[in-house]
């Protein structure tokens, strides 16, 4: 039995004007399929016209007889919430964010599927894989690689450096006072010695190549920052020694503003430490980072930046 329209409060010429000024086409579309059915076309022929079978086209009509317009409008669809409550994202961003504990959790990192265990046993939320992996982008998290940690590294002294005013205002002579104060980051990174890959654009199933140094011979970079001023000071040295570590002062000191006085960040190498060695220019004192303790040094992210981009698959 063919279904019949029974609501009849607009006509074909107000449904087609509805139809022409609706911003979801889908939605006008089922618009002027009923438009349609009310000038008199066939169920047949008005399905045909719109790209769908009649049993679709019967579904729209019992939708407009029960809700006119509105039930012709997209629905969102229906199902659970992959986390019903803000509090139990917030747990599980502390999970992902505190790591795995291999005694407690018997693994030593978070896969997907074992997220999807937790979820389970502490919210009884089923999820599939995939949708973990959402949730986890949505919270902010990336699949990263993870550096190293020296067991003798410390981290309620690294805490401690990252108040670095206090350990300026100790540092700083007599003389700096009143004056600016730069915070400088400084590193050196070796480049050469049998070169470095990074990962490029290519077709699927594919494996490109691309140039790699063979030898052995090395060079250093020599640099540091001032975030605050966007200053820098640079230095390629064939040695990492005291000699080459006096050269790229010299050059930090001329970067320096003038009637400015650079705290320079820099590790515990020993070029760096080396006091009876070193030829500290007047507007320059060093602070040496925590023993292990490389993350807190900024100028590693320029080091990876600059190997990924500007030093890989380069032949020197």
């Amino acid at each position: 039995m063919a279904v019949q329209i029974t609501r009849m409060d607009k006509d074909a010429a107000a449904l087609r004007k509805e139809a022409a000024r609706h911003s979801d086409a889908k939605a006008a579309r089922r618009i002027l399929a009923i438009a349609m059915v009310l000038e008199g076309t066939t169920r047949t022929s008005a399905a045909q016209c719109c790209g769908v079978d009649r049993q679709t086209l019967r579904d729209w009509v019992h939708r407009y007889n029960d809700e006119g317009l509105d039930g012709l409008c997209n629905r969102k669809p229906r199902g659970r919430a992959a986390l019903p409550s803000a509090a139990q994202k917030a747990e599980l961003k502390e999970i992902v964010r505190q790591g795995s504990d291999r005694e407690v959790d018997g693994v030593v990192r978070w896969r997907l599927v074992d997220l999807k265990r937790e979820i389970e046993k502490r919210f009884g939320v089923v999820m599939h894989v995939r949708t973990v992996g959402k949730q986890l982008a949505k919270l902010g998290f990336r699949r990263l690689s993870v550096r190293p940690q020296h067991p003798k590294s410390d981290p309620e002294k690294q805490q401690e450096f990252k108040k670095i005013w206090t350990l300026v205002e100790a540092l700083l002579p007599p003389q700096t006072q009143g004056k600016p104060v730069e915070i400088w980051f400084q590193d050196e990174a070796r480049v050469g010695q049998k070169g470095t890959l990074t990962r490029i654009w290519a077709e699927k199933g594919t494996r490109p190549r691309a140039p790699r140094d063979t030898g052995y011979t090395s060079a250093y970079i020599f640099g540091a920052a001032c975030p605050q001023t966007a200053q820098t000071a640079a230095l390629v040295m064939p040695h990492a020694n005291c000699e080459a570590m006096n050269a790229h002062l010299e050059e930090i000191s001329k970067a320096v503003a003038p009637q400015a006085h650079a705290i320079v960040v820099c590790d515990r190498a020993g070029w760096h430490l080396s006091a009876n060695k070193l030829n500290l220019p007047d507007n320059i004192s060093l602070l040496p980072l925590p023993a292990y303790a490389p993350e807190l040094n900024p100028m590693e992210n320029v080091w990876e930046y600059l190997r990924k981009n500007k030093l890989a698959i380069t032949t020197w």
